[in-house]
């Protein structure tokens, strides 16, 4: 969500921007803790173009990768954000990105943070990507921060590869099985199926079912492309409803080929992002309320908020965060065991690394398993369209001799 925002400065001058956040409490931490205080603020409503049609938007994720990449190395070697940010303005060549950082400066030099500053361009930085800039400038980490983001997104774009590399060959399969088959059923087919009645013979059921659909697709195949488009697009809509990103979310962690995945995920981030706050020197309750909004995903926001508010009234955090099936157990044991010992950063680092690792095993897997699996129901669909085909053929040999 977008949300336009009057707020003043501690000399009271006023400040206006775009911020875009999950919810409006998370955009108003957002401003707050750039030291702004808010005066007024309006939802901005995107409009159907914007929320169906978000393409031409977006950066190449390999531009954004290499971005973050040097942007990390820059403020490794003392040089500041505003410099850093001019010197990767002639580098880049991706106009888009060019735009973009020539308006975050802009918006710097105005008095706004970094993470303030990407927050009005939530085509290109996630909220994810938001919210770790804004854990690094928190903490003082911002070059791990943005380390952390390449590596994440270099991660996703190598996965993005191999399920494009795994899709090749079966969607070659795929193609030369719609084209053959459609050349058979609106050709071939229907002249075997005449000579077959003029003989007296019947058709086999699989050849009747298959000439039924034929018939079928070719009056009302508009339909099955309305259907699909209004599919897509109508549930890409929803899901930017409030009540639509909570069904996807809680969707995300509850399928079963993908459950594993996406709670490992989310363990992960809020992990390794609370250990950088709590190694900060950031009160805990403060780091966990930042950590809500950074996991991206409503259900565990709202578990992480719900452990913020017990700890304010006494409770540890492996209390506040037990009792929940989202979290497993190890993960509140091993909690439990760095509050007692004071070494609640150092325990959380090392969960966070035992689940990322967890992650990569598991996406190594599924994507191992996609090319045979889409093969063998490729193999399934071919072995009906043959018998479609040589069944009739079979019974008209039957039937001439």
């Amino acid at each position: 969500m977008q949300f336009k925002y009057e707020a003043k400065d501690i000399q009271g001058k006023t400040r206006e921007g775009v911020v875009v956040a999950e919810d409006q409490e998370h955009a108003e931490n957002l401003i707050q803790e750039n030291g702004l205080t808010i005066v007024s603020m309006t939802v901005l409503e995107e409009s159907l173009l914007d929320k169906i049609w978000p393409f031409g938007k977006s950066v190449p994720a390999k531009d954004m990768v290499l971005f973050s990449r040097q942007l990390s190395t820059l403020i490794g070697a003392k040089v500041t954000i505003l410099q850093s940010l001019r010197i990767l303005r002639e580098q880049v060549s991706n106009k888009r990105l060019q735009n973009i950082i020539d308006e975050t400066v802009q918006s710097i030099e105005g008095g706004n943070s970094f993470s303030l500053s990407l927050a009005r361009h939530p085509e290109v930085f996630s909220n994810v990507y938001i919210s770790v800039v804004h854990t690094g400038e928190l903490s003082g980490t911002l070059e791990n921060s943005l380390n952390y983001l390449a590596d994440q997104m270099e991660k996703d774009y190598e996965l993005g590869s191999k399920v494009r590399s795994a899709m090749i060959y079966p969607a070659f399969i795929l193609g030369a099985i719609v084209v053959v088959g459609s050349l058979m059923f609106l050709f071939i087919l229907p002249k075997l199926t005449d000579i077959l009645e003029q003989n007296g013979g019947s058709l086999p059921f699989i050849t009747v079912m298959l000439i039924d659909f034929t018939k079928f697709f070719q009056v009302y195949w508009w339909t099955f492309l309305v259907g699909a488009i209004g599919l897509f697009w109508g549930g890409r809509a929803y899901i930017r409803t409030v009540q639509g990103r909570y069904v996807f979310d809680r969707l995300k962690i509850t399928f079963p080929i993908i459950k594993g995945i996406f709670e490992q995920i989310y363990i992960a981030r809020f992990a390794r992002n609370l250990s950088t706050l709590v190694l900060a020197g950031i009160p805990i309750i403060k780091a966990l309320e930042v950590v809500s909004e950074l996991v991206n995903n409503v259900i565990y926001r709202d578990i992480i908020r719900e452990a913020a508010q017990k700890l304010a009234g006494g409770k540890s955090i492996a209390e506040s965060l037990a009792g929940h099936k989202e979290i497993p157990v190890i993960v509140t044991q091993m909690i439990q065991v760095g509050e007692q010992s004071a070494a609640l950063s150092s325990i959380l680092q090392k969960l966070a690394v035992y689940y990322e690792k967890e992650v990569d095993t598991k996406v190594s897997t599924l994507t191992t398993l996609i090319e045979p699996i889409i093969i063998l129901i490729l193999g399934l669909a071919v072995g009906i369209l043959v018998a479609g085909i040589l069944l009739p053929i079979y019974n008209l040999a039957s039937t001439t001799s």
